[in-house]
C-alpha cells in the first residue's frame, strides 16, 4: 500500500455538535501533508482521531495499514506525535526526556542513546542534552519535542500546530529542522496549521473549515483556483467599493475589514482604471494569489477571522466534559 493514511467519511460528534463532518482523503508515504484552517475548523479533532486519542463517531481510517479503532495499539506504535500544548517534563534534562520516551516505546537504552544523540544533533540541541528543560526557550522545547517524536522511528509524524505561539524567526528555524528531518529520514509528516507560510512547504494541503474538507491540492493547484492577479483596495466605504466595481467592471469582490479583494487577469492595467472609477480609494496593491486568497475565495472570509472562536470554545468544553465522564 502506497498510502500512509487513508481516511473515508470520518466524522466526530459531541452530542449535537459536529466537530468533523465526513472528511475523506489519503496521505502518501513520505509526503508532507497539511491541514490548513482557522481555530475551531476541526484540525486538532481530526489529528487526535488519527493518533487514536479520541474515537470517531463514524467513518473509517487506516494509519500505516492499521485500523485506528480495531488496531489502535499498532497505530500508536507506528506514529510520532508533537502536541499543540507542551508535553515535556521540565524537571528532566533533554536526554532524560528522550530516554523516558524510549522506555514507553520499548526502545533499548543503548539504541535510544545512539538515536537520541543523532536527533539532538539534527535539531541543534546536542550541546544542551544534559541541561534541564525548564532552562530552555520555547523554540528549543519545540525542537526537542520534534526530536523526541522521531526517536522510535515512526512511519508517520503528527504535528499539531507545531509552531503555535512562537515568533516568526523561531518558526522559520523549527521548519528548517523539520524539513531536514523529513529529507534525511523520509518520514511521512501530517501537520495542522493556520500559518500560510507553513502550509506552503507541504506537498499537498487540505483546507478545512467548520469540520468540512472544502479543498485538497498542491499549494500551486489551490492558488490556480483564484487565477490571475489579486488587487486589494482600501477605502472608507468598502461596501460602496464592491458595488462600484461590480457595476463598472463586472467583478465580484470579497470584503475583509475595510479592504476589498478582486481577481483580475491583468492587475497592472486594472489598477489605474479602478482608481479613476473609485476616487476615494486610500490604498491599492497588486500581487499574485496566496493561500489566504484561496481561503477567502472558498469561504468568504479571511483565515485570521475570529468567527470560529466560538466553535473552538465549544470543542474545549466538550473535551473537558469527556474527561469528567
Amino acid at each position: 500500500m502506497n498510502d500512509a493514511i487513508r481516511v473515508s467519511g470520518l466524522t466526530k460528534r459531541f452530542k449535537d455538535f459536529v466537530a468533523v463532518g465526513g472528511v475523506s482523503f489519503t496521505v502518501a508515504k513520505g509526503e508532507i501533508f497539511g491541514f490548513l484552517g482557522p481555530n475551531g475548523a476541526g484540525k486538532t479533532t481530526t489529528i487526535s482521531i488519527l493518533a487514536t486519542l479520541i474515537r470517531p463517531s463514524s467513518g473509517e481510517a487506516l494509519v500505516n495499514g492499521f485500523d485506528l479503532v480495531r488496531q489502535a495499539a499498532s497505530v500508536r506504535r507506528s506514529i510520532g506525535m508533537v502536541f499543540q500544548d507542551p508535553s515535556l517534563d521540565e524537571r528532566l534534562t533533554a536526554e532524560e526526556n528522550m530516554l523516558f520516551h524510549a522506555v514507553l516505546y520499548g526502545v533499548p537504552r543503548s539504541e535510544a542513546l545512539k538515536r537520541g544523540g543523532e536527533l539532538l544533533e539534527m535539531v541543534g540541541l546536542s550541546d544542551r542534552r544534559e541541561d534541564l528543560v525548564r532552562t530552555f526557550s520555547g523554540g528549543m522545547r519545540r525542537r526537542l519535542e520534534v526530536a523526541r517524536g522521531l526517536l522510535h522511528h515512526p512511519a508517520v509524524l503528527f504535528l499539531d500546530e507545531p509552531t503555535l505561539g512562537l515568533d516568526p524567526q523561531t518558526r522559520s528555524h523549527i521548519w528548517e529542522y523539520i524539513r531536514r528531518l523529513h529529507r534525511e529520514l523520509g518520514t511521512t509528516v501530517f501537520l495542522t496549521t493556520h500559518y500560510m507560510e507553513e502550509a506552503e512547504v507541504c506537498d499537498r494541503i487540505g483546507i478545512i473549515d467548520y469540520g468540512r474538507l472544502i479543498a485538497l491540492d498542491t499549494p500551486a493547484g489551490l492558488k490556480r483556483l483564484v487565477g490571475g492577479d489579486v488587487v486589494t483596495a482600501k477605502t472608507g466605504d468598502p461596501t460602496g467599493l464592491l458595488n462600484k466595481v461590480r457595476e463598472r467592471f463586472g467583478l465580484s469582490g470579497k470584503l475583509d475589514g475595510d479592504c476589498g479583494h478582486f481577481e483580475t487577469a491583468d492587475g497592472e492595467s486594472f489598477v489605474p482604471e479602478l482608481v479613476r472609477a473609485v476616487p476615494d480609494i486610500l490604498e491599492v496593491r497588486v500581487r499574485r494569489p496566496t493561500l489566504e486568497d484561496v481561503f477567502l475565495k472558498l469561504t468568504g472570509r479571511a483565515i485570521r477571522d475570529k468567527g470560529a472562536d466560538g466553535v473552538e470554545s465549544m470543542r474545549m468544553i466538550h473535551r473537558a466534559w469527556r474527561r469528567r465522564a
